[in-house]
């Protein structure tokens, strides 16, 4: 595993033996990185323009502590392609493997979630969708669906947003499969047969997240790429991005998504000041409360979910998740966000990097 990193202020070398070949020169050429190596900057600013550098230690952490932490990564081998930790609004530590960098787009998978989750605070905060409480087929007076019955007739936006939708979704490639193959995606999924009542279990649907995306096209009468610029994207400078469309144009709600890890963490950091952005409310404090509280229970013991958000209590923190690897987790009480990009097996090791690692290096 070939890897650079800096931890600002302390640049520590990596041991010769990395996996899968030499160490890279530790510091990130100039256009990619920036060191700071004088005194910490003012602290009232905004990333809009770029994540502003400090130390660790000027922002109460252990820089030896994150070293030892990098160091973890590599002797258990874990499949990162990048690691940013970002405390009190500044970047303190910030790794790429391999050959990425910090300029490089990433794949979000199933963090794409998150972000059209915001896109629909803002529309209701607009007053394009009445609130969380509308009936789903109601925005889609022009479709007749299969399988109709009083249970999908009930089911809501806050079903799909928490995952409780009771359409028969089994996850997985089957699925991905014949929504792909589909010609209309939200007709395929909303023909799809009920297999429970509408907010009785929590059963994760990635083309029922689709649905939120085209809710969110059809009320604001733009696409939804159109209204993410010009309501989201924009105010936090996120420039550096791509989205992949249905086969109708509609931007894919549940994946999609590519940004770079600097451009993800603004998200956590929008949330994290409670959906305000150098003075501007760009979604709700009311939303951003109700997104990142639990909701309903899932299968995976220790996690719950919100909208579009998972819950993780015992650290405090809520997270974005996406498959392989791809988190923005938010610890509110600790102004702590860590982002990572990856190729792995779930997003396990990466908590644990951040609750045995990264937490306890704070002083």
């Amino acid at each position: 595993m070939r890897h650079r990193f800096t931890i600002f202020l302390a640049i520590l070398p990596l041991a010769a033996g990395c996996l899968g070949g030499r160490a890279r020169e530790t510091q990130l050429p100039q256009n990619k990185t920036h060191i700071i190596s004088g005194t910490l900057v003012a602290v009232d600013y905004w990333p809009t323009d770029g994540w502003r550098i400090s130390s660790p230690e000027e922002q109460g952490m252990d820089s030896a502590k994150l070293s030892q932490m990098l160091e973890s990564v590599r002797v258990q081998g874990l499949n990162l392609h990048s690691l940013l930790v970002i405390r009190n609004g500044y970047l303190v530590s910030e790794t790429y493997f391999l050959n990425y960098d910090a300029e490089q787009k990433h794949e979000l998978y199933s963090v794409t979630k998150s972000f059209v989750a915001t896109l629909v605070g803002i529309a209701i905060d607009r007053g394009a969708i009445s609130g969380v409480d509308q009936k789903v087929v109601d925005f889609f007076p022009d479709k007749v669906f299969e399988n109709s019955d009083n249970r999908k007739a009930a089911m809501t936006v806050e079903n799909v947003l928490t995952m409780t939708t009771g359409l028969d979704w089994e996850e997985g490639d089957l699925a991905y499969g014949r929504l792909f193959r589909s010609r209309d995606w939200v007709k395929h999924m909303l023909d799809m047969t009920m297999a429970e009542l509408p907010g009785s279990r929590f059963n994760y649907c990635s083309g029922c997240s689709h649905l939120l995306s085209a809710i969110v096209q059809r009320q604001m009468g733009v696409s939804t790429q159109e209204f993410a610029e010009s309501y989201l994207f924009k105010p936090l400078g996120i420039e550096n991005y791509t989205w992949s469309p249905d086969t109708s144009g509609i931007a894919i709600g549940g994946w999609g998504l590519q940004l770079t890890p600097r451009e993800m963490a603004k998200l956590g950091y929008l949330y994290l000041k409670d959906g305000n952005w150098d003075g501007q409310q760009i979604v709700s404090e009311e939303w951003v409360k109700e997104a990142t509280r639990q909701h309903i229970e899932t299968d995976d013991e220790g996690y719950s979910y919100g909208y579009q958000w998972w819950i993780y209590p015992s650290l405090g923190a809520y997270a974005a998740l996406g498959l392989g690897g791809q988190t923005i987790i938010v610890v509110p009480d600790l102004d702590l966000i860590v982002v990572t990009t990856a190729q792995m097996d779930g997003s396990e090791a990466i908590f644990r990097l951040v609750e045995e690692m990264i937490v306890p290096s704070l002083n």
